[in-house]
């Protein structure tokens, strides 16, 4: 039994290390970062700029702008979401 444990084991971290190969070292090392679907730094910075964008059209009063800042509001509100890789790979999400 212990085999099939440790074998289950080294099949889990050979997968981590495929899916985010950046946390798997950091983990190896001791000090692990946060896993790639916590990582929202991009999503942050185009949330700011659709903001911007959105803010932006309000005060001039132009339509395109202020549609342009909603649209990108919108992709980085898909952008926060952890489980977007496993949804474009038709993987269906599962209730934990």
């Amino acid at each position: 039994m212990a085999a099939f444990e440790d074998r289950r084991l080294g099949d889990l971290a050979a997968q981590l290390r495929q899916d985010d190969p950046r946390f798997a070292r950091a983990l190896e090392k001791g000090s692990p970062c946060r896993p790639r679907e916590y990582r929202h730094g991009v999503a942050w910075l185009l949330l700011a700029v659709a903001l911007g964008g959105f803010v932006l059209g309000v005060v001039v009063g132009h339509g395109l702008l202020i549609a342009g800042g909603l649209v990108l509001a919108g992709v980085a509100a898909h952008l926060f979401d952890p489980d977007r890789g496993r949804v474009r790979q038709g993987i269906a999400r599962t209730s934990e």
